[in-house]
């Protein structure tokens, strides 16, 4: 498996990933599949400031991919991102998760990003249901992020209230006056 960067040419692949986590799961809370040019716009906005990576097995086939957006649009945060990672249905529990998140971190490091935060759609009473497990809070805790805050019944989807949590890893010392970031300059 590689990590490389993510293309234009790449949106229909990551969509047909991304697809089951809208019509099958609360992972996300969208509601409608976007289009592959409403993708394609995401990848050219995002890539443009942060990195957007994918993971390519042996066979060339994109299993997953990962990036960083803006936490907020006010200059003070400059130094702060929202990750996102999605795994392709049939690789979970591959490593893929764990080797985009590692490659993305890096990127972010060499940018300047000094925190990253992650939104998660969680159960509050700590079970599954045909539509959220709380993988995702375990497999960020896994990799050094702590729980900082939860919004109760803040998303609904499927009939169901679902929390949302924040989770965060600090990837740099918080000095005085930290370095700029360098937007649009990553590196995988």
């Amino acid at each position: 498996m590689t990590i490389e960067k993510v293309l234009l040419s790449d949106a229909e692949e990551l969509l047909k990933i991304y697809t089951p986590y809208i019509e099958k799961t609360a992972i996300t809370f969208e509601y409608e599949v976007p289009s592959v040019e409403e993708f394609e716009g995401r990848i050219k906005n995002i890539s443009s400031k942060y990195p957007y990576i994918k993971a390519v097995n042996d066979s060339g086939e994109i299993v997953g991919y990962a990036y960083a957006s803006s936490f907020k649009g006010r200059k003070a945060y400059d130094w702060s991102v929202e990750s996102t990672v999605y795994v392709r249905e049939d690789q979970k529990r591959n490593g893929v998760g764990k080797a985009l998140y590692e490659a993305l971190e890096k990127s972010l490091s060499g940018m300047g990003i000094l925190n990253v935060n992650a939104c998660i759609a969680y159960l509050k009473d700590g079970t599954a249901d045909e539509h959220l497990t709380n993988d995702s809070f375990f497999f960020h805790k896994k990799l050094g992020y702590k729980l900082v805050g939860t919004f109760h019944d803040s998303g609904y989807k499927f009939g169901t209230w679902y929390d949302m949590i924040w989770m965060e890893k600090m990837l740099g010392d918080h000095g005085k006056d930290p370095h700029p970031v360098d937007f649009g300059n990553w590196r995988i």
